[in-house]
């Protein structure tokens, strides 16, 4: 009787054990399951705004002269006496850049102007022979043949003078070559001119960025010349210099049959003032308008290996919801805000900040819908 009585109560033992274990750990599961719900982050929601973006396309290429015009030496074996003009100048249209040596072009005038006044010497006695041949042509003093002589003479004294003419002419155009004038306005861009060299007939001597306007040279494939089209605006960046509003003048007919690629040809009025020279590099934006793009600011991305994503609110309760991450692909950009072209809806509910401190799955607090 006894052992049975001492067996019920170990076993009553037993079974209350059990239970308290039971109960101690529930309560000790309760801290943890109210861990697991607790919000990670408190955040506002927004929803993807439709702004109108600029539709632009981008290109590279060189800045060059619009223009550039070779001024060269137009008469031969003079001694360039003056140089008056140096590469980085500005000059106007008229200047003198250059002096040749004119003490044989002015011996040779007058020569020619000694050569003219016996022409004309020898024409005034060709004339009274001729008119007293012509008196007394049909009297029979002088012979048919002898008349015809004195008439022939006549002309050819003239012809003499007009040749004499010629020359002395052509003479004071050397005279007036040995000053080098500027074709335009411009700025001297190279000088092959040397003081005291005697240059040949056509020789460069100077060159000539004209009315110093510069132009950008963009390279584009065919696809985007099709977008393209003369008065369109665009805007030039030269890195560290200067920043240039254009527009395009026209594209190139032909494109390089290497390259496939063409140019196309950019006003810059102001560049030069602004700082740019012909040769640089620069980085350009064609504006080909704007159209609706649906955006989300900046805050409401999230870069994680290479690519952006956001975090979709799911359905709030008791003032908490659930994100899920989404992959978004980014289009354009203006100010903070950027295009979303693909990966949600515009009637989606996004975090809008502190998605950096967000992983998939987190249950958040939303204090602004």
């Amino acid at each position: 009787m006894i052992k049975g009585k001492s067996f019920a109560l170990l076993a009553t033992l037993t079974l209350l054990i059990g239970f308290g274990i039971v109960i101690g750990r529930g309560n000790a599961t309760a801290p943890e399951a109210k861990l697991a719900t607790r919000p990670a982050l408190s955040v506002n929601a927004i929803r993807p705004n439709w702004l109108k973006i600029p539709l632009s396309l981008s290109a590279n290429g060189s800045v060059a002269a619009w223009q550039e015009a070779v001024i060269g030496a137009e008469v031969a074996d003079l001694r360039l006496s003056e140089v008056r003009a140096q590469v980085g100048e500005t000059v106007r249209k008229g200047q003198v850049l250059a002096v040749f040596s004119d003490d044989s072009v002015l011996a040779d005038i007058a020569q020619a102007k000694a050569n003219l006044a016996e022409a004309e010497a020898n024409l005034a006695i060709a004339k009274l022979d001729a008119g007293r041949a012509r008196q007394v042509s049909g009297s029979g003093v002088l012979s048919a043949q002898q008349v015809a002589q004195f008439l022939t003479s006549e002309k050819t004294a003239l012809a003499k003078v007009q040749s004499a003419q010629a020359q002395l002419d052509n003479q004071w155009l050397r005279q007036k070559h040995t000053r080098v004038i500027a074709s335009d306005g411009g700025v001297v861009s190279s000088r092959s001119a040397t003081l005291g060299a005697v240059a040949a007939s056509g020789q460069e001597l100077f060159r000539l960025i004209r009315q110093n306007r510069l132009e950008w040279r963009a390279e584009v494939t065919a696809a985007e010349m099709a977008q393209l089209a003369p008065g369109i605006s665009v805007s030039v960046t030269v890195p560290n210099v200067a920043k240039v509003d254009g527009k395009v003048r026209f594209l190139a007919p032909t494109l390089d049959a290497q390259s496939r690629n063409g140019l196309v040809y950019v006003d810059l009025p102001d560049a030069a003032a602004q700082g740019l020279r012909a040769g640089m590099f620069a980085q350009g934006e064609f504006y080909l308008g704007s159209s609706p793009a649906l955006t989300l600011p900046q805050d409401a991305l999230s870069l994680r290996e290479g690519f952006s994503y956001v975090f979709r609110l799911g359905k709030p309760s008791n003032g908490q919801a659930t994100v899920t991450q989404i992959k978004v692909q980014l289009g354009r950009r203006m100010g903070d805000h950027y295009e979303i072209l693909s990966g949600i809806n515009p009637e989606d509910r996004i975090v809008a900040s502190g998605a950096a401190f967000l992983t998939d799955g987190d249950s958040v607090r939303v204090v602004q819908k």
